[in-house]
């Protein structure tokens, strides 16, 4: 039983306040979940009436879009069940208020590692630690919304369709992506791209991908089976030993024969697993299982945009110390090994993951020395295509939690995933908006500029966060000038003026993310250089807005630049 409001040692008026229903809510089945759990669910084959669609070579229209996406990739990794925020970022000016609310189950300073003076993880997430030094990290602050639901299905419904209007199961039945995809794609149940849109390991129920008319996911059960899939191009095995034993083992080899002709996706899977290997010996356990095969399936350029993988277990009302450090030690570690498979073949700047949580857990420990459900809790980004490592946002006061014992939110989790659409995969600002139902887009400075709008300042404690990057040698660029600008004959240039000696590589990308090309790549001498784009570029430039990029001691940061 998960209400322990009648054992607590120290009664506090937050603790045990558990929302009504959660034992009942667990043992019943959402609609889509009852629909998907018998199998493969998605876009690999429909049914329409009597006859099956199936993915096939990408018609003209789809084709051109594929043409002119971007080729960065996002991965969202869903923490099942709830994520305590407070265990995973810890407040470090607020560490009082924090070991107080929970004497039996905080994290001592000694296994903090404190990556700002502000902020810090628990010691076991040290494999993030290197990645924190390259500026492949970033956590944002007090990710909620209004009014949040404290319920795993409809808290689950919320983050993947961002109608706040859902109560039960009322609420829309389309998600973010899948209204993308279904923008994108057409004619999708006619003629499907080339490679899926999305692949999801696991999680039948989630609304993410799902358009008005299909789900835009090809979707497996579970990362076994998946991973069969990649390597057998088959969805089910066709080994006659399966049959010798069954009364009706013919007719069942003959069907399954049928669906493995519809799922043409598994042999567009098949052939990126083939081309592509993993360099990076990873940890022996489903999760890291997910990763190992999507880095693979990467590297081997399946061309598919947007990943989901889950990690169970995050539901902890009882017992959290061990079960939050087995489960952030296993996604810590695993994301070190799959940036690390991905830098093998210089894609881990293409590569994005995001994490996200129905909700997030109370402030106060309750009496089986865990948390119960709560509100606002941080999202975690990786990849070197955040230009940099920081904390983002204003973190919640513990000091002045809601009558319940939850930290107020402080980011709208809808103007993350306006700026992922528009900032890394390139969607047109007012087509944002319509994704995510007419929310006015604010975005979020996580490091990358598709649009090349201007971004307010969102990192907390800025001058905390340079001094610690200066320490370790990842904020170079605050003693490096660079700026656009633009002389009396209007062309397009760059002022660059360096207080030491270092190569420099600077490249050039329309606001798609295709690279255009080099506008300058040697070594340079301190002092300082105007670069004339125009003259640099030998070819025909349209004018428009583009981004440039400055790679220089393995740091990179990218600025917008109008070329007219």
């Amino acid at each position: 039983m998960c209400d322990n409001s009648n054992n607590y040692n120290n009664p506090s008026p937050f603790k045990g306040l558990e929302h009504e229903g959660h034992d009942s809510e667990h043992k019943q089945w959402s609609r889509r979940s009852f629909l998907q759990a018998l199998g493969i669910a998605g876009s690999g084959s429909m049914m329409m009436g009597s006859n099956f669609l199936t993915a096939s070579a990408p018609s003209p229209l789809t084709g051109a879009i594929a043409t002119t996406e971007t080729d960065h990739i996002l991965i969202l990794i869903r923490l099942a069940g709830g994520n305590d925020g407070l265990s995973t970022v810890i407040p470090i000016e607020q560490y009082d208020s924090y070991a107080n609310a929970r004497p039996n189950i905080y994290i001592p300073e000694s296994k903090i590692l404190k990556l700002t003076d502000t902020f810090g993880v628990p010691s076991y997430m040290k494999a993030l630690e290197p990645m924190w030094a390259n500026g492949q990290f970033k956590a944002v602050h007090g990710v909620g919304y209004e009014d949040q639901s404290l319920s795993h299905f409809t808290g689950s419904d919320i983050f993947a369709n961002t109608d706040l209007s859902t109560t039960g199961f009322s609420g829309l039945n389309t998600g973010w992506m899948g209204r993308h995809f279904e923008q994108s794609y057409p004619y999708y149940l006619i003629n499907p791209p080339a490679a899926p849109a999305a692949v999801q390991i696991g999680q039948f129920g989630s609304l993410v991908f799902q358009g008005d008319e299909t789900n835009y996911a090809f979707v497996t059960s579970n990362v076994n089976q998946l991973e069969e899939i990649a390597e057998s191009g088959l969805v089910y095995g066709l080994n006659d030993a399966l049959f010798n034993d069954c009364m009706y083992g013919s007719q069942l080899k003959f069907l399954r024969g049928v669906a493995n002709t519809t799922y043409e996706y598994s042999g567009v899977i098949h052939d990126a697993w083939k081309r592509g290997q993993n360099q990076v010996a990873y940890q022996d356990n489903p999760f890291a299982k997910q990763l190992a095969l999507l880095a693979r399936l990467i590297k081997g350029n399946l061309g598919t945009k947007v990943y989901m993988i889950s990690l169970p277990g995050f539901d902890t009302h009882g017992n959290q110390p061990i079960a939050h450090e087995q489960l952030m030690t296993t996604l810590s570690k695993a994301i070190e090994h799959f940036y690390n498979d991905l830098g093998f073949t210089e894609q881990d700047d293409k590569v994005l993951s995001m994490t996200f949580s129905e909700f997030g857990r109370r402030i106060y420990e309750n009496g089986s020395k865990g948390t119960d459900h709560g509100k606002a809790a941080p999202t975690l980004f990786f990849g070197s295509g955040l230009n940099g490592s920081a904390f983002i946002g204003e973190h919640p006061s513990l000091d002045n939690p809601d009558a319940r014992g939850n930290l107020e939110y402080t980011m709208d989790f809808r103007d993350l995933y306006a700026t992922v659409l528009a900032e890394w995969l390139c969607v047109d600002i007012p087509i944002v908006e319509q994704h995510l139902l007419d929310h006015p887009y604010r975005p979020v400075n996580l490091g990358f500029n598709c649009s090349g709008v201007d971004f307010p300042d969102s990192t907390s404690n800025t001058e905390d966060n340079q001094n610690n990057s200066e320490e370790s040698g990842n904020n170079i660029f605050e003693a490096i000038v660079h700026k656009p600008y633009y002389p009396s004959s209007n062309a397009p240039h760059i002022y660059l003026e360096m207080p030491f000696s270092a190569h420099v590589d600077i490249q050039l990308f329309n606001i798609l993310g295709q690279k255009v090309g080099t506008i300058y790549n040697e070594m340079m001498m301190s002092g300082n250089i105007q670069l004339n784009i125009r003259e640099r570029i030998p070819l025909h430039l349209s004018s428009g807005k583009y981004i440039y990029r400055i790679h220089i001691q393995g740091k990179k940061m990218a600025k917008s630049i109008l070329i007219s």
